[in-house]
């Protein structure tokens, strides 16, 4: 079985997670600096072709209240340019909240603020994939 790549956009960076060849565990893997989505997605494809991946997950910042704001729409158009780059699937998957838990899981690690800024959004990736997988297995 292939891995399972997770995403979370952000304006500045962008954080990437990845699944262990069971598919049971999510894993931080790195942090790309979000010049633009097609540095992204340049960056993203070369990931799924360096390490065979299955499938992209890419979270979806929906609102509270299930809506989706500009943030979503956002992540929509980077679905849309990123399909025709790999020859994997791409799925989007609800993301709400996993930048704060991201920031309370770390903070609870004893990480100050400033340190974390860095691996925050891998961190959040690491929680969309891992809810993902969570929901492959139950």
């Amino acid at each position: 079985m292939n891995q399972i790549l997770g995403l979370d956009l952000g304006a500045a960076r962008t954080g990437v997670a990845l699944s262990d060849e069971l598919r049971m565990l999510a894993h931080p893997l790195e942090t790309i600096e979000s010049g633009s989505t097609e540095t992204v997605a340049r960056r993203v494809q070369k990931i799924v072709a360096e390490r065979k991946v299955d499938c992209v997950v890419v979270g979806l910042p929906k609102q509270m209240n299930g809506a989706l704001g500009l943030a979503a729409e956002n992540a929509q158009h980077f679905v849309e340019k990123l399909r025709p780059l790999i020859s994997c699937e791409v799925v989007t998957w609800d993301e709400r909240l996993s930048t704060v838990a991201a920031e309370r899981a770390l903070r609870d690690a004893g990480k100050k603020t400033r340190e974390t800024r860095g691996i925050r959004d891998q961190v959040a990736a690491q929680i969309i994939l891992q809810s993902y997988l969570d929901r492959l297995h139950a």
